[in-house]
């Protein structure tokens, strides 16, 4: 399809109430690349702007448009969470945010495309919100910023006209099949797991996965017993009411190719939803929204890391493939010990898990 074509369908298909990423997915498109479709003059209800690779200096200069909200997601779970984008920085290709609101680690070598986008809509303003959208090489969306009520708009708009480029040939890779992986070596499970109690910090965990060529469940099933833990699927609920029921604060990470994006503090209103055949846990709080399909969840897992303020414990759901949904953590900052009121909550989910049927040697 030509870009006109595509506009086209698009238009179609997002007037019968599907999500972009959705109507996109439906006329055989990336999100990204119908987007990319509607840059240029044309009358398309959905007006594109394509933007600088300046990540970096954008995400600076939105601390002057005051409250946005971010959205990261990934195939199963949305993170929302409204505030100011302060103290962005970057060292190489990842950056972070660090605001009192909006907390992001950014892989900006993921960050292939970004654009400006409004959308005229019947809906009772007539407008869709407008936002920045990011996306990466194959058109999945990394990272969303949307204008909230409090926003300074013309502070939005000079960000815009600063950031915008004539990128009219933006083209995106679609994904690769998955394919059957190569048969890995063995792991020396006993060195893996001395390397493991010998941390001393949580961002230490990825290099030593990486180390030892291990997916993370991989880790996970190597250590289990000692480290890490199955729980029920519906842990992620129970471990929800439980921290709004008590007040806990808790930390939750949603991550997409290209961005991780935290919530720091408590959760109050828990709202699960079943709608079209489809099981919705959700945070509706002010200032934080999370939108995860619980029918989707296929292991649950406690995983203890050993740091120098002593054991940090999470909660990580996955998918059926394999793929991290969201992992949930105690508030606490470096230097802190672990909140107990953690600690309990994630002793009734350890509590409640059915054992696991051993295998005779």
């Amino acid at each position: 399809m030509n870009a006109h074509d595509i506009r086209a369908a698009f238009q179609t298909v997002r007037a019968s109430g599907l999500r972009a990423r959705e109507a996109a997915e439906a006329i055989g498109l990336s999100e990204g690349a119908a987007i990319a479709a509607h840059g240029g003059a044309h009358d398309a209800p959905l007006q594109a702007t394509a933007l600088r690779p300046d990540w970096l200096g954008l995400l600076q200069a939105l601390e002057a448009c005051g409250p946005l909200m971010a959205l990261t997601r990934n195939e199963t779970t949305v993170h929302e969470k409204t505030g100011v984008y302060q103290k962005v920085s970057a060292s190489g290709p990842v950056g972070l945010a660090l605001g009192e609101h909006i907390d992001l680690r950014l892989f900006f070598n993921q960050w292939h495309a970004g654009f400006a986008v409004a959308e005229a809509l019947k809906s009772q303003h007539g407008m869709a919100v407008p936002s920045l959208q990011f996306f990466d090489r194959h058109g999945v969306a990394v990272h969303k910023i949307f204008v909230r009520e409090q926003t300074d708009l013309a502070a939005w708009r000079r960000v815009i006209e600063l950031h915008g480029g004539d990128r009219s040939e933006i083209e995106f890779a679609p994904r690769a099949a998955e394919g059957t992986s190569a048969p890995q070596p063995p792991v020396d499970a006993t060195a893996f797991g001395a390397a493991w109690g010998a941390m001393t910090d949580t961002h230490q965990f990825f290099p030593l996965l990486k180390q030892f060529g291990l997916e993370r469940q991989q880790g996970f099933r190597l250590v289990e017993g000692r480290y890490t833990h199955r729980v029920e699927t519906a842990a992620v609920r129970e471990l929800l009411m439980e921290a709004a029921f008590d007040g806990t604060p808790i930390m939750v990470f949603v991550g997409s190719p290209g961005c991780i994006q935290i919530h720091t503090g408590p959760v109050q209103r828990i709202a699960p939803m079943e709608m079209q055949d489809k099981t919705w846990l959700n945070v509706l709080d002010p200032g934080f929204n999370l939108h995860l399909r619980e029918d989707l969840i296929q292991d649950v897992w406690v995983v203890e890391k050993p740091t120098a303020d002593g054991v940090v414990t999470s909660v990580e759901a996955f998918d059926a493939r394999g793929e991290l949904m969201a992992m949930f953590f105690g508030a606490r900052k470096p230097g802190q010990a672990e909140l107990l009121a953690w600690r309990h909550i994630v002793a009734h989910l350890q509590a409640a898990a059915q054992p696991h049927a051993s295998v005779a040697a």
